[in-house]
């Protein structure tokens, strides 16, 4: 496989952080600018991150400490002529998020954005790789309108979506899911905090998290959309309602989904559908791709963040307890790693299949 340099725009940040430690030793992919705000550029990415390092399971890559932040708005023009592509994990006002986006798209950098900012864009694929790689053909859209020849926006879907919406794509088209209450659960590092710096989640839980639920009800429409011309047209089905918490919880988001479908299937075909599932890219070898995306368990205390977080590399989704409910069809639960399948990894993996399909070239 060809290799490809990348950057990080906003390499200081928890995801930006994650995406140090996933790319160190990347079959594809080398890190060759780390890029920040003008308040770390110049410094070392060691000095810029100083005591703020928050991957607890691993340390900061010998490869990046050294690494001299760039600015990310002063050297754009610099950073394009050293990468391939750039990461976007900036934490900034949604508005000054696609502004920076849109820099680095029309002067020909393509950007695989963390961000929800441009998740909305009609013409800007919002993928999983798992579920609609098709959506990736929209690109040539997206760059006949930006004027470009290789630059464009591209992102993953709300990390959260990520533990429930896989479980319901394979059951979809055969039994046609028609309603969906999703409760979450949601991990510290999806607000890029550690209990050092949120001691008010301890022994407590949050009802609020803002801006979750409307993402929860309205980003799976895009999902499974369809490409209509030069727009990807959201679905009009599945109903989505839900409620989203923040509980003491470090990494891993947990959802319990009620559903309702058009065609109840028996427990057992839903079983089948999940362990059965083939990702409609796992032939192209992409070096984050998990073997087996959906993993189903029988015990009663299964999924747990703790356990099953990590499963596959982070880039897993655990299923268990799934039963019959008294006003839904089903119900069932959720577990996924929200920074690892969620954010970086599940931007990691997008890239890959992007650099597959030639995206990159």
């Amino acid at each position: 496989m060809k290799q490809y340099n990348v950057g990080i725009i906003g390499a200081t940040g928890m995801v930006g952080q994650r995406f140090t430690t996933l790319l160190d030793g990347h079959p594809w992919f080398n890190i060759k600018v780390l890029a920040a705000s003008g308040r770390s550029a110049g410094k070392t990415y060691e000095e810029a991150v100083g005591t703020r390092w928050k991957i607890s399971n691993k340390p900061m890559p010998d490869t990046v400490k050294d690494m001299v932040i760039m600015d990310a708005v002063e050297d754009m023009e610099k950073i394009g002529s050293m990468v391939d592509f750039v990461f976007c994990a900036v934490n900034l006002p949604k508005a000054e998020v696609r502004e920076l986006e849109d820099l680095y798209a029309n002067a020909n950098i393509p950007v695989v954005s963390n961000n929800s900012a441009h998740r909305h864009t009609p013409d800007v694929p919002m993928v999983v790789p798992e579920l609609n790689p098709d959506h990736l053909d929209i690109i040539a859209a997206q760059r006949k309108r930006r004027g470009t020849d290789r630059g464009f926006v591209a992102v993953k879907s709300n990390c959260s979506l990520q533990s429930y919406v896989p479980a319901l794509f394979p059951l979809h088209e055969e039994y046609g899911v028609k309603d969906v209450l999703v409760c979450t659960y949601q991990a510290i590092s999806g607000a890029g905090k550690t209990f050092e710096q949120f001691p008010e989640i301890l022994d407590n839980v949050i009802p609020f998290i803002g801006g979750e639920e409307e993402k929860s009800e309205v980003e799976p429409l895009k999902l499974w959309g369809t490409i209509q011309g030069d727009v990807i047209v959201p679905a009009t089905e599945p109903n989505f309602t839900a409620q989203c918490f923040r509980v003491p919880v470090s990494d891993g988001h947990t959802a319990a989904v009620f559903v309702r479908f058009n065609k109840k299937p028996t427990k057992e075909a839903m079983i089948e559908a999940w362990e059965n599932f083939e990702s409609p890219v796992g032939d192209l070898g992409l070096p984050s791709a998990p073997e087996h995306f959906l993993h189903y368990f029988t015990e009663d205390d299964r999924p747990q963040p703790k356990l099953d977080r990590d499963l596959e590399g982070g880039m897993a989704v655990s299923l268990g307890r799934l039963r019959e409910d008294t006003q839904y069809d089903y119900k069932f639960a959720c577990v996924s790693h929200n920074t690892l399948r969620g954010a970086a990894g599940g931007a990691v993996e997008l890239a890959e299949l992007l650099a597959a399909k030639g995206y990159f070239d």
